[in-house]
């Protein structure tokens, strides 16, 4: 967690991009991030310099022969020629990194555009950034601080971009227990929040008294080998990827792509081990871009990336993904056939329904959570009624405590079989397949679970007419009193 002085310096730099014209905060982000990667890219030349010179290895600086693009070089220009600079000479250059080690960097540059308005708030940003000291933070407070600069994502949600709370990744995270070795994917990864989470889990659960127990070739696996991303957006790909970097991920493999058509890059069948995603809700494809690898006949996105989910897991590969609550009991063909699918070719092994608050103030649906595993008929569903997230329901989303039912949802979906829950009276409990089948595969957790009324007893007709009468006479009596 961040200390409130560096909280205080990330909040200063939004303020100046609000106030000095870059009101969209997409675009803001990506401006501070080209920014903020410029110096990330000096400090890890300048660390793979030292580590060739302990080593005797050859390494050629990515500067070699363009030090002018060096952050510390050009930050001291003077206001009247240092716009002209980043635009024309750094920017140019980033583009075009080649040489060892840097294709990730110039992936993440490609196609990018330099955008400040003006030099005093270049150099303002400029200031800002040296004063946060980026170089001397620790990995996890670099991820830290690119975690709360895109926060305000979430406090701004421009253009339908906003990012999934960050109790909710958690949760679906640690239902989909990622391993060392697993291949990770998010077929829509915004700004990659389960893929940092999905490897921060991992490092957690191969600690030891604080220390990592993960040998060289298996962190090396976990950092080149484990981490998959795509989106359709290409500021958010170029955003996705600055979050793995700043959490310390050497090479994560995040790519722009519609992972809906048959279009290169294409997502591979029977592939990776885990999924975790908050796909588009409410999207709708032209016919002629949807892949003929569906079986589904629909132009629905959020029906759309659940085939695609169970097409792309490996067989026994584990799926974590919020859906809009009309998934779970819509009429439609579409809808029946994919919660079939889900149902006979896949262990659907949880449904947790959310409140309608959890993703207010943009959106108002009702959502739930599926957890599936792919390659075994299911036997029974585990339902859960979310009431309670940790924050406020209403547009203002205050905290609460953080965690509300999550503790209780991740304590009995693990003890689910030997509890095994029939009381259907409570928040959770199991429903077999017969039963869902004979419901025409809907999953609403309304359809199966029982409310208790209590009985309200009523007094007789004569006993409250009597009570009215009394009141009368009371409130007559009062009115004398005052007269006299």
């Amino acid at each position: 967690m961040l200390d409130t002085n560096l909280k205080s310096k990330i909040n200063k730099l939004w303020n100046k991009f609000w106030s000095g014209g870059l009101s969209n905060p997409i675009t803001a982000i990506e401006q501070m991030s080209y920014l903020i990667f410029m110096r990330k890219l000096e400090d890890e030349d300048e660390k793979r310099i030292r580590e060739a010179g302990f080593t005797g290895e050859e390494y050629d600086s990515i500067f070699k022969g363009h030090e002018e693009c060096k952050w510390s070089n050009w930050i001291t220009k003077p206001a009247e020629t240092i716009q002209d600079h980043v635009r024309d000479k750094v920017f140019p250059f980033m583009r075009n990194l080649g040489g060892s080690g840097s294709s990730l960097y110039k992936e993440y540059m490609k196609g990018a555009n330099y955008g400040i308005p003006t030099a005093s708030l270049l150099i303002e940003a400029v200031n800002i950034i040296n004063d946060m000291h980026i170089k001397e933070q620790n990995q996890d407070t670099q991820g830290d601080i690119y975690e709360y600069l895109l926060s305000e994502l979430t406090t701004a949600g421009k253009n339908g971009q906003f990012r999934t709370p960050r109790h909710i990744i958690d949760m679906m995270v640690d239902l989909a227990n990622p391993q060392i070795g697993d291949k990770i994917l998010d077929p829509a990864c915004g700004t990659s929040g389960f893929l940092v989470n999905a490897y921060q889990h991992i490092l957690q659960a191969n600690k030891r008294d604080g220390v990592s127990t993960l040998t060289p070739a298996k962190k090396k696996m976990l950092d080149e080998e484990s981490i998959f991303g795509y989106d359709i957006d290409e500021t958010m790909t170029r955003i996705a990827l600055m979050n793995l970097m700043m959490h310390g991920i050497r090479k994560p493999h995040i790519e722009r792509a519609n992972t809906l058509s048959d279009a290169e890059p294409r997502v591979s069948d029977n592939t990776y081990d885990v999924i975790l995603a908050n796909p588009p809700f409410k999207g709708s494809l032209n016919e002629a871009d949807i892949s003929e690898r569906f079986r589904i006949k629909t132009k629905k996105t959020e029906l759309l990336f659940l085939e695609l989910m169970y097409l792309t897991l490996a067989p026994s590969g584990r799926c974590s993904v919020i859906v809009p609550e009309g998934v779970l009991f819509g009429n439609s063909k579409a809808h029946k056939r994919v919660r079939e699918i889900l149902l006979t070719e896949c262990r659907l092994d949880a449904v947790i329904s959310m409140p309608s608050g959890v993703f207010k103030p943009y959106a108002g649906v009702s959502t739930a959570v599926l957890f599936f595993t792919k390659g075994e008929p299911t036997q029974n569903v585990w339902f859960y009624k979310m009431e309670a997230d940790g924050f406020s329901l209403d547009d203002k989303r205050t905290f609460i405590d953080g965690k509300g039912d999550i503790p209780d949802i991740l304590e009995h979906f693990n003890n689910r079989e030997k509890e095994n829950p029939t009381d259907r009276k409570k928040k959770y409990f199991i429903v077999p397949i017969k039963e869902i089948k004979e419901k025409d595969w809907d999953l609403s957790i309304s359809k199966y679970r029982e409310i208790e009324y209590e009985e309200i007893k009523y007094e007789k007709p004569n006993v409250i007419k009597k009570k009215i009468i009394q009141l009368e006479e009371d409130i007559l009596n009062g009115l004398k009193d005052l007269k006299i």
